[in-house]
């Protein structure tokens, strides 16, 4: 009997479809049957796995295991990949799949984008958080001293398989950092997500779960419509907000992974950024008290962080200058004033921002 599959169509500048379910993987091969080369980028850690699915491609692969995590996206490692690109005499009618977690699908992502200024690029998220947020919208990129995903280029993939069979041997923590990706969700766009997990936080632990299929599936349909309707992140405005809203949630999160060196998961840091959202916009009187508490019932039930260090606000502040949401000196946060309740707060006073900090921290 075949595994049921979902597809969730993204239908931006180039429309792709994103396969959801047991057994996507199977559907690789065809995908490629027409390439004379493929690069399969992977991480260290899933060799084997890569392999294996490299063996079933009827096509010259090349192999490009790159070093675990965060640690692959460098300038170094990525003219390592053009190097070897070069010298399998890749050419604009092959391909490039990223195999591995997001750290794997933005890089392999980026190196299709850059090679002969284009080629076709496919995404196999191995974890979680890839499946419903890196692997679909387009962003591709690598990591600076300076900041996380400072250098990259928007190119979509031709295809997403999100195979959830993938998901059995991940690590509970592994899953909890994309259960943080998908809670955000819930709150910017979809309240079915968000009973989901009320009505049983345990089964969103569990891979096997048919409660977690599906709140994979309305997570990765959320991300789809965003970014359907603005691709290339146009600046959002007031009660106007684009794709942008993606990044509830990511101004301060994005500060946390860059004072612990990336060695927070992401999604613990935009747990811990969602809450301080949050709290925020009831500081700055939107949101109320039991929208707060909701974040922190939801965030908690799944053994998310939604606290911080108390003393690390002078320099998460200073980092902060650095998000990509941030217009000449002005930091911008998106906020809600309820679930799908949008709004841009431009230059929030510097007292509440501060104030919302030390409450988190409390």
């Amino acid at each position: 009997m075949s595994p049921t599959l979902d597809t969730v169509r993204v239908s931006a500048e180039r429309a792709y479809d994103v396969t959801v379910g047991h057994g996507a993987t199977t559907l690789l091969p065809g995908l490629v049957d027409d390439c004379a080369r493929v690069a399969l980028l992977h991480p260290v850690e899933l060799t084997d796995r890569a392999e294996a699915l490299a063996r079933a491609i009827d096509a010259e692969v090349l192999l490009l295991c790159a070093p675990p995590g965060e640690r692959a996206k460098t300038a170094g490692f990525l003219a390592d990949c053009w190097d070897a690109l070069a010298g399998a005499g890749f050419t604009r009618s092959d391909a490039v799949v990223g195999f591995g977690g997001g750290a794997t699908t933005d890089l392999a992502g980026f190196v299709a984008a850059t090679w002969l200024r284009g080629v076709r690029y496919i995404s196999v998220p191995t974890t979680l958080l890839a499946m419903v947020d890196a692997a679909v919208g387009g962003k591709t990129g690598i990591n600076l001293d300076a900041g996380k995903n400072l250098v990259g280029a928007f190119w979509e993939p031709a295809a997403v398989l999100a195979d959830l069979d993938l998901l059995a041997t991940l690590p509970v923590d592994d899953l909890r950092g994309g259960l943080a990706e998908m809670i955000k969700h819930g709150f910017i766009a979809d309240e079915r997500t968000l009973e989901i997990f009320e009505a049983d936080p345990s089964a969103m632990l569990d891979p096997s779960s048919d409660a977690l299929a599906e709140a994979v599936t309305r997570s990765m349909r959320v991300k789809a419509g965003v970014v359907s309707g603005d691709l290339r992140e146009a600046t959002s405005h007031g009660t106007q907000v684009g794709r942008e809203l993606l990044n509830y949630g990511h101004t301060l999160g994005h500060a946390i992974e860059r004072r612990e060196r990336f060695t927070w998961r992401h999604g613990y840091a935009v747990a811990v950024g969602v809450a301080y959202a949050a709290l925020l916009a009831r500081n700055l009187g939107h949101a109320d008290d039991a929208f707060v508490e909701r974040h922190r019932r939801i965030l908690g039930s799944v053994g998310l962080p939604i606290t911080y260090d108390a003393g690390a606000y002078e320099e998460l502040r200073a980092t902060m200058s650095l998000d990509k949401k941030t217009r000449g000196d002005a930091l911008r946060f998106v906020l809600l004033d309820a679930v799908a309740a949008p709004f841009i707060a431009e230059a929030p006073p510097e007292t509440v921002l501060r104030a919302t900090y030390e409450e988190l921290t409390r």
